[in-house]
């Protein structure tokens, strides 16, 4: 007779042993489901009806595996395969994944950008219409994706990095919707061959440094597309090399574990406590999963037959880890081989559905305007005097196209416009409204967002003027600078300040000086030599909700951090269709010192490099202050480069120093003029001021002008009102030549139409071509000084 009790037991193992069963036949499906689309989607590729494809086959078991820890709260850093655990943690599904293949510029299909990015780039929303910030603690997040090799890595740890800050940061703890007490874990995940790149180690020496909450899965399949492992890492494995990282007892670092990528049951029982560790203790950890497979090859760009040896295609086969699980499933008698053919059935049939589906909602809207421009063209080519034949030949091929684009439709459209530009009839101006409406909306599609809107963008913050006493206390830049990060620490807990040498001395310039010592060194605080890691620490931090300022000591060094300012945050918004926000502010300092590596105004590099982000060239501390007040009150990122030789200059302190705003994107004329106008910014308008004292005795009369931000630039166009007066331009800057001067030239003579104002030829005064030499003389020889500039105008006077 069985016991009462003994028979709860069993009855509870019974149960136990069912959903452990139910679990591992969902992962199972899952993997399944994934590989279906994997297969199916090259084929879209290879008929024409996708550009490229690159899948997340031969990882499918490995990903199921770790989304099973992966929780709401969690942010994921990821890499271009990492499709099945989008599907297990369900940020995407297989028809959003279509969507994304074909391109579809509708969020309502393809959510995470609207057809700007290529297939398994994902993303999720931090902040609503409204500005608020989400409950991000019950969303499974996901930074998105880059195609740059080891690009999410700088933001991984960041995103990491918020979660110490979330935990050990009194002030932090009221904002519950952005973190529960710092118990979200980062799942970086990384090719192994991509573990090369300079972003990977220097992230993963941050990371043991700091020690923070992050999860580096590294995928190994042995190869970087075509290049074999040994060719490629020290040791021929990732983990071999990272040993001297390894976490010992008294040490920081991170922990190390070795999985196999078709081990199901390894691989969860490894994830489980590694997960489980680095959520309560913060250690980091690297997971380096080996022997993946990847069926079809690195992409659809070529296959992978041509690189892989026989003997190694038929390890791959044997060891697929969908058929190692399956294998595993047969033999632990989890299910039987009829269960087992009815999932994989069902999983290509979910492929195939969802295919059809994606695709009949991205060619759908197509085809109604295919059917519109076919009526239009038709009512057009029955007007007398047009020209039939070549219309219905246009209208034929247009209709003939089994699977359109949208710029066919344009083209067809636009092709019988400019043919027929001198003829008045209905039927012409109804196709042209439509052909107008149709560009306007796809307009809409393909170029908009580049920046925040509505109350997220920096343009629409209002305007705050600085106020002074009447007896204002004149201080030093650095003074005027500290005085306001002082106040800025002090009020708003989210804003966090740090980079080499930021903390205990309180940056080179002084700007912090005492403010750790008072406000602690968790808020503000010192990094190692590391700019690209410096970056991502400030980008993670951003997509948190926390508002860092992130430092780089000088302007020269900012290539080193540049690619993720350019790749990850200056794209954005555009290529998450607004989805996504990140509001870091970059501080810098820059122009005019003493010697090449020192004194760098590489405008045209930023200007090509940070389209999307706010560039900032106050002239004084004042206005950088400003600037970083309507920045704050935003939710977009900058640069500010404040201007190295002004911090000892003497400033007025505004009493609402902590209030008042610069708008970004206008002008700010510094000295009335009719003769001439002169265009500048930063440390250069000192130069110039010089030389208007000589020019004044001489009789002529300069407007001098700071366009105070270059992205955004003057957007109320009121340089061209300046050159309507005085007919004279001239723009002085101290890139090189061609650079951040052919800017602002281009700026107001092609995009204001200043050139119809011109009674001289419009003149740019640079730099040199070289860097600049050291010394007071090299200063001089090197960039525009007061000489040049009067010299110049007196010959444009001249003229």
């Amino acid at each position: 007779m069985i016991e009462n009790n003994e028979l709860t037991m069993n009855t509870e193992s019974r149960l136990s042993f069912e959903e452990f069963r139910k679990e591992v036949l969902n992962d199972y499906r899952l993997a399944c489901e994934s590989r279906e689309v994997s297969l199916l989607a090259r084929k879209e590729v290879l008929t024409g009806k996708a550009k490229f494809g690159i899948f997340g086959d031969g990882k499918e078991v490995a990903q199921v595996a770790m989304a099973k820890y992966f929780q709401p709260g969690d942010f994921r850093s990821g890499y271009y395969r990492d499709q099945t655990f989008a599907f297990a943690s369900g940020i995407a599904t297989p028809e959003q994944f279509f969507s994304q293949m074909y391109a579809d510029p509708d969020l309502a299909n393809e959510p995470f950008s609207g057809g700007r990015q290529m297939n398994a780039h994902f993303a999720t929303p931090n902040l609503d219409q409204d500005g608020k910030w989400l409950d991000l603690t019950k969303i499974k997040n996901t930074a998105t994706d880059m195609s740059p090799t080891a690009a999410q890595m700088p933001r991984a740890l960041g995103l990491a990095f918020a979660s110490k800050l979330f935990r050990e940061v009194e002030v932090l703890k009221s904002f519950s919707q952005l973190s529960n007490n710092g118990n979200e874990v980062c799942f970086a995940t990384i090719g192994d061959a991509s573990t090369s790149e300079g972003h990977f180690w220097e992230t993963m020496n941050a990371a043991g440094v700091l020690q923070v909450p992050l999860a580096v899965f590294v995928w190994d399949d042995g190869y970087g597309i075509s290049v074999q492992r040994e060719y490629q890492t020290t040791k021929d494995s990732i983990s071999l090399a990272m040993e001297g990282f390894r976490k010992a007892e008294d040490t920081n670092g991170f922990d190390i574990y070795n999985v196999k990528g078709w081990d199901y049951a390894g691989m969860c029982e490894v994830f489980e406590a590694g997960i489980r560790k680095i959520r309560e203790t913060h250690i980091p950890a690297l997971f380096h999963v080996e022997e993946l497979t990847q069926p079809q090859g690195h992409s659809t760009s070529g296959s992978h037959e041509r690189y892989k040896t026989k003997d190694r295609l038929s390890w791959e086969k044997e060891y697929d880890c969908n058929s190692q699980m399956r294998e595993w499933i047969l033999e632990n008698a989890l299910a039987d081989e009829a269960t087992l053919l009815t999932i994989e059935a069902k999983a290509k049939t979910i492929a195939v559905d969802a295919r059809k589906s994606a695709w009949n909602k991205y060619i759908l809207p197509i085809r109604e305007q295919v059917d519109a421009v076919l009526a239009h063209g038709k009512a057009v080519a029955a007007v007398p005097h047009t020209d039939k034949a070549m219309i219905n030949g246009l209208l034929h091929e247009l209709q003939i196209n089994r699977e359109p684009l949208r710029r066919d439709v344009l083209k067809t459209a636009a092709s019988i416009l400019f043919h027929h530009k001198k003829i008045k009839s209905s039927a012409v101006a109804e196709l042209k409204t439509f052909y107008e409406n149709m560009l306007k909306l796809e307009k809409e599609n393909y170029n908009s967002l580049l920046h925040a809107t509505g109350v997220n963008s920096v343009l629409n913050v209002p305007v705050v003027p600085a106020e002074y006493e009447e007896d204002a206390h004149s201080l030093n830049g650095y003074e005027i600078l500290n005085k306001y990060f002082d106040q800025l620490i002090e009020n708003d807990p989210r804003v966090f300040a740090f980079g080499e040498d930021v903390g205990h001395i309180g940056d080179v310039n002084q700007g912090f000086a005492g403010l750790q010592q008072k406000h602690g060194t968790q808020r503000i605080f010192d990094t190692g030599i590391r700019e690209l890691t410096i970056m991502g620490q400030g980008i993670g931090m951003a997509l948190r909700g926390l508002r860092p300022i992130a430092e780089i000591q000088y302007l020269d060094y900012l290539l080193y951090g540049l690619q993720p300012l350019s790749d990850d945050v200056a794209s954005l918004q555009y290529r998450t269709k607004g989805i996504q926000h990140c509001p870091i502010i970059v501080r810098t300092r820059g122009h005019r010192l003493e010697g090449i590596w020192h004194s760098g105004s590489p405008m045209g590099m930023i200007l090509g490099a940070l389209r999307g982000m706010n560039v900032c060239v106050p002239r004084n501390m004042v206005q950088a202050a400003g600037m970083y007040n309507s920045l704050l009150a935003a939710n977009e990122p900058a640069l500010v480069i404040e201007s190295l030789n002004g911090y000892r200059l003497k400033e007025k302190l505004p009493q609402n120093l902590d209030k008042f705003t610069v708008p970004l994107g206008i002008p700010e004329v510094l000295h009335e003029g009719n003769d001439i106008t002169i265009v500048s910014y930063g440390s250069t308008l000192r130069i110039i001021e010089e030389a208007l004292v000589t020019l004044k005795q001489l009789d002529i009369s300069c407007e001098l002008i700071d366009v105070q931000t270059l992205l955004p630039f003057d957007i109320n166009h009121s340089i061209v009102e300046s050159l309507k007066k005085t007919n004279r331009i001239l723009f002085v800057d101290e890139d090189v030549p061609g650079g951040g001067s052919a800017y602002l030239y281009q700026q107001v003579m092609e995009l204001q139409g200043g050139y119809r104002w011109l009674d001289v030829a419009p003149r740019t005064l640079s730099a040199q071509a070289h860097r600049p030499a050291y010394g007071s003389d090299g200063d001089y020889f090197s960039k525009p000084n007061v000489e040049d500039v009067i010299r110049i105008v007196l010959e444009m006077v001249e003229e």
